[in-house]
């Protein structure tokens, strides 16, 4: 028989839990040396829904997340589990206490194998205390069984595409049988069809009674998949709102605190004489006979579905991966491109698709990232670097592209994506480029820092650089382009002029 002590603090429990949901956030507060990331914000989660966190880069989402995965330690303010005030002292408190966090980056170990990554540290043992590894595997397909998953257990990590890989760090997470699955920005680098596959798995969690929070910066992702939201600005709460009593610029307004009117700011600018010709540009097994023009002060989109090698030929360009036959041509006259600093001589600049991986000097400080490419060409004299000169240049362009940091000697890591992207710009415009090779310019980065760079990039073109951008997003691409070139594994598919270009198009020639 349960006592009236006993019973009465069940009774607590559970009113509490019907007032908080799954997770309840009450005054949370963070900071860092000069920067107040968190602000008294809140947050509720309940079961068996999607809870979108919204907000631009550096709004403090993925400060909160980590509060709630046990990474940080907040400052001030609360957190309750199932309605009882909960402390989070590390990542794998928080997962046994039902929180698990899927990464932006993976964070899965390429040299074992997806069974061993999914049952690390809990793998099961044998009469002797061994791995029982043939147990382990059928665990992992009882789990894919469950969520529909098709992988072999078996298969090496490093194997895996994006999209698998994603898939193993769902199923590890629900390995854990945990009732709160944060999720960031799980669709970044999945095609359509995968993120078909993803939400099917998400509404099958939430049937189970899950509590998911959602963070994206894809606003026909939050109506498809999401049945609240919650907005953050500037490191404080805004407001949260059921889906369907918003609109997309309902969201936009919340976020950045203004009207975006024009999402791609493009005007029609003179286009002069051709700076680039690319005639067929081979590597074989990639791509083959890859042919196009770039004229100055034009903006070339360069559109494909994912695996139809845009940004091998973006590299092979800049002389990342060199092409081993073709012919590429500056203002009419044939250059040899194999390497990046032969680019750059010839008034090239790329920024590259991952900015963590191939992008950023994370450990180093903003100024460092933005000199990098400066001091390999100008400002060395005698083998000295003009310290006082870069460093004003860096300062002066950091302030015009209206980078958010507490000084540019904060280290990049600390930085927010839009913030950094913005870092790896300001790198590239200060080598005064005649042609600027953009892949993938505003993923990951929210619609306020999008609009900047697509005015940024629009005020390039009129002061006539050649413009080459890669990206995934069709509305992206519609808006930007002055031309736009298709293709599809590894060929060009076909050319569009911007008056007749449209998604059905575009996507008829990719999918060709």
């Amino acid at each position: 028989m349960v006592s009236p002590t006993t019973a009465a603090a069940i009774k607590r429990v559970l009113e509490a839990t019907e007032a908080d949901g799954l997770l309840a956030i009450e005054g949370i507060r963070k900071e860092f040396p000069g920067v107040l990331a968190l602000d008294n914000v809140q947050l509720r989660v309940r079961p068996g829904t999607v809870h979108a966190l919204m907000g631009e880069n550096g709004a403090g989402k993925s400060t909160l997340m980590k509060i709630i995965a046990g990474i940080y330690q907040p400052d001030a303010g609360e957190i309750r589990l199932r309605g009882v005030p909960t402390v989070l002292k590390s990542p794998l408190d928080a997962l046994e206490q039902g929180i698990a966090m899927i990464h932006q980056e993976l964070q899965l170990m390429n040299w074992m194998t997806v069974a061993e990554n999914i049952w690390i540290r809990r793998e099961p043992k044998n009469r002797v205390g061994l791995i029982d590894h043939s147990k382990m595997v059928t665990m992992t397909e009882e789990l894919f069984a469950r969520l529909n998953i098709v992988l072999d257990p078996r298969a090496q990590v490093s194997e895996l595409t994006v999209a698998q890989k994603q898939m193993v760090e769902i199923a590890r997470a629900v390995s854990y049988e945990s009732s709160v699955l944060i999720m960031d920005e799980p669709t970044s680098a999945l095609t359509d069809r995968e993120v078909d596959h993803l939400f099917s798995i998400i509404r099958d969690l939430r049937k189970r009674g899950i509590g998911i929070v959602y963070i994206t910066h894809k606003m026909n992702e939050l109506f498809e998949i999401a049945d609240e939201f919650t907005v953050f600005r500037d490191g404080k709460y805004v407001g949260t709102h059921s889906s369907k009593d918003v609109t997309r610029d309902d969201i936009i307004r919340m976020m950045v605190g203004r009207d975006i009117t024009d999402m791609f700011p493009k005007i029609d600018c003179p286009i002069g004489d051709v700076v680039l010709e690319v005639k067929n540009l081979t590597i074989p097994g990639v791509f083959y006979d890859i042919s196009f023009s770039l004229r100055r002060g034009e903006i070339l989109g360069l559109a494909g579905l994912v695996g139809s090698k845009r940004s091998n030929v973006a590299e092979a360009i800049f002389g990342v991966t060199p092409a081993t036959s073709g012919e590429i041509l500056v203002e009419s006259k044939p250059v040899t491109i194999d390497s990046p600093s032969a680019a750059m001589s010839h008034g090239f600049a790329f920024l590259t698709e991952d900015r963590k991986e191939t992008g950023c000097f994370l450990i180093l400080n903003c100024l460092e990232n933005i000199q990098s490419a400066l001091i390999t060409r100008s400002h060395v004299k005698a083998g000295f670097v003009d310290e006082s000169t870069v460093t004003k240049l860096a300062e002066e362009m950091a302030a015009t592209l209206r980078v958010k940091t507490p000084n540019l000697y904060e280290a990049v890591e600390n930085l927010s994506g839009g913030n950094q992207q913005k870092l790896l710009i300001a790198r590239w415009l200060l080598t005064k480029p005649r042609i600027l090779i953009l892949d993938e310019p505003t993923r990951g980065i929210d619609v306020g820092a999008k609009a900047e760079i697509h005015r940024l990039i629009t005020a390039l073109a009129s002061e006539g650089v050649a413009v080459l951008m890669i990206s995934s997003e069709l509305p992206e691409v519609l808006g930007m382009s002055d031309r736009i070139v298709v293709m599809h594994e590894g060929r060009v598919s076909g050319v569009l002029d911007r008056a007749e270009a449209n998604q059905v198009k575009i996507m008829d020639l990719a999918a060709r």
